[in-house]
């Protein structure tokens, strides 16, 4: 009869909102990859689709039993009515537990990827720097060339730290979730040990090169203070001669 059909297609309804809550919020969840990852929020996108489409179900069950009970004694339809509430209390607590972890899963993804752009980021910065101490490794010239390259290096090393607050930021807020936890602190690791190595390296060029700048800047006085005394003799030697003096005539630095 029309209370049997009822009762089914309630049932129905009450199994599929357990099924999907076992199957999409009771399970513990581990993402250790990237790609499980992925896999949770697409899975958990269709699972909401899914839930959204049931709406017509609930709501064709729900005008079933009101026009059932409209006709119905009251003896007949109490037990009824109690389980369309119950069902209507699941289903909407389902969808609403559905789409919060929907977004929380997908705000995860998105600082996932966010991560990754940053640390992106600060490796071309760091590639960068690599380059220009390669570039300052035995670089050669006078005090402005080689001022010229101090510039350079030390506007490199100004580079702000606010990526990096954003990298360890992020990560942490990943990783005490327990989400990727050993791929994030590897590819941490390995981008501090690169960072510091690089500052380091940096800041002992830039210490070498500031001393090359004044070795070369006193070799360029020594040399002027050459040229100039090579000049006040050139101006005597010249005049002795314009004068026919002998050598043994003149002071003897002049002969």
């Amino acid at each position: 009869d029309k209370t049997v059909s009822l009762r089914k297609d309630l049932s129905e309804m009450h199994e599929w909102i357990t099924q999907a809550e076992e199957e999409y919020l009771e399970r513990d969840f581990e993402y250790k990859t990237p790609e499980e990852l992925q896999k949770a929020v697409e899975e958990l996108k269709r699972a909401k689709e899914e839930a959204i489409q049931k709406e017509v179900k609930v709501k064709l069950i729900t005008d079933s039993v009101n026009n059932f009970i409209a006709k119905a004694p009251p003896a007949a339809h109490e037990a009824l009515k109690k389980e369309l509430d119950v069902l209507i209390t699941n289903y909407q607590r389902l969808c609403s537990r559905l789409n919060g972890k929907c977004k929380t899963l997908e705000e995860v993804w998105a600082c996932w990827g966010e991560l990754l752009s940053y640390l992106d980021a600060e490796n071309k910065w760091l590639n960068e720097m690599e380059l220009k101490l390669k570039a300052t490794e035995n670089i050669q010239g006078g005090a402005e060339e080689i001022s010229e390259s101090l510039d350079s290096l030390e506007r490199l090393m100004r580079h702000p730290e606010d990526n990096r607050n954003q990298i360890r930021e992020l990560a942490q807020t990943l990783t005490d979730g327990g989400i990727l936890d050993e791929l994030i602190n590897e590819k941490l690791e390995k981008f501090n040990t690169r960072w510091e190595e690089l500052q380091q390296e940096a800041v002992r060029r830039q210490k070498s090169l500031e001393q090359s700048i004044q070795s070369a800047q006193e070799i360029d006085k020594t040399l002027r203070l050459i040229q100039q005394s090579l000049a006040v003799i050139d101006k005597q030697l010249t005049a002795y001669i314009a004068d026919r003096v002998d050598a043994a005539q003149v002071p003897q630095e002049a002969q």
